[in-house]
């Protein structure tokens, strides 16, 4: 359901912090996305879909994310500094 647009907008978002985060987590243990598959369990092409903001993610989904960053799932959630907030 959409509110005026904002809804989306915080959809979209949402799906821009978690690739931006998975892309810089990576980026910071020098994995490729090969690496976050198989340290996840998750396909490859998922990954990269979840990155370009192309595929939604299921809450098992991300806690696997987690799990093979070892960081709790809400950090995946958390905008990094200097990024656009979500639209309320």
């Amino acid at each position: 359901m959409m509110l005026g647009g904002k809804m989306e907008e915080t959809i979209f978002s949402v799906r821009a912090t978690l690739a931006a985060n998975m892309v810089a987590f990576r980026a910071q243990r020098g994995w490729s996305q090969e690496e976050l598959s198989f340290q996840s369990g998750l396909d490859r092409s998922f990954i990269a879909h979840v990155e370009r903001k192309a595929r939604n993610i299921s809450l098992g989904s991300l806690e696997k994310l987690a799990r093979a960053f070892d960081l709790p799932a809400h950090a995946l959630l958390v905008p990094r500094a200097g990024e656009q907030q979500p639209t309320r």
